[in-house]
């Protein structure tokens, strides 16, 4: 599943390939990929992406008028395509540009969502306004956070993965960010302690700005469509590793489900 360092990858790769290209047609293969509060998105033609933006997990094509929002979900991926090459089985959403150049969005699973709205909207849909703070911001401190989770009675990692707490992380960064902190990912909300909340938020600042700068992690479904291959992987410390040596203490890694996700820790180094 694409997660904040992937989809900001296809951000940035995305910015030097489709910017200010007239749009000429817009297909909708799949309607179920678009919202229901979604504008019509042949109201895109004629109109060009100025620019594109992202809040946690989703990606905002901006034009003068609209912004296009899209949410890869679980296996969406974008591709940059000539408009005579084959449409394939998973291709839901083709943007043809007056170039003949296409942009395509793939998706196995049809998890993917997209909203056109009005530009002066996109960041008052519900959508954004929920998300919580991103990594490195100032706003995400110790204090902040201990007072999200403190009461909660679920595990720390199920938190982690809540978008309205920290937006952006999963299940990839979610089991190396507890492993950074030292913090076992069963530990409930409500044992978590402030210093542990800055260990927390310390290991996300680190962790999330590396995996960007390598292009994100890919890895089993989520690989990378625009030519450029996620590196981070190679820096993975638990997640995958199930029964490897830990790096830190040699003891061996654990591969256990937390509410259905995989979650793969050190039982030493996180007591």
């Amino acid at each position: 599943m694409p997660e904040i360092a992937e989809v900001e990858t296809v951000r940035r790769t995305l910015l030097t390939k489709i910017l200010n290209k007239k749009i000429k047609k817009v297909d909708v293969l799949y309607q179920n990929i678009i919202s229901s509060k979604s504008l019509d998105l042949n109201k895109l033609i004629g109109e060009s992406f100025i620019d594109i933006d992202r809040v946690g997990k989703w990606l905002i094509f901006k034009t003068d008028n609209y912004g296009l929002l899209s949410h890869l979900r679980m296996e969406g991926k974008y591709f940059l395509k000539n408009k005579q090459d084959k449409i394939e089985k998973h291709e839901h959403v083709i943007i043809t540009f007056e170039d003949d150049s296409d942009l395509r969005y793939h998706d196995t699973r049809k998890f993917g969502r997209m909203i056109l709205c009005l530009k002066d909207d996109i960041y008052k849909l519900e959508e954004i306004t929920k998300q919580g703070y991103e990594p490195n911001s100032k706003e995400l401190t110790k204090e902040y956070l201990y007072d999200k989770v403190h009461k909660l009675k679920i595990p720390i990692k199920t938190i982690l993965l809540d978008q309205t707490i920290i937006s952006g992380l999963g299940n990839i960064y979610a089991n190396e960010v507890l492993f950074e902190a030292k913090v076992n990912p069963f530990k409930k909300g409500e044992e978590i302690t402030k210093k542990e909340c800055q260990k927390i938020i310390d290991a996300t600042n680190d962790i999330i700005p590396k995996a960007i700068k390598m292009g994100g992690t890919t890895i089993k479904s989520y690989t990378s469509s625009l030519g450029v291959t996620g590196r981070f992987q190679q820096n993975l410390q638990v997640h995958m590793k199930d029964k490897q040596e830990c790096s830190n203490c040699h003891n061996i890694i654990k591969k256990e489900k937390i509410n259905g996700r995989s979650t793969y820790y050190c039982p030493k180094c996180q007591k």
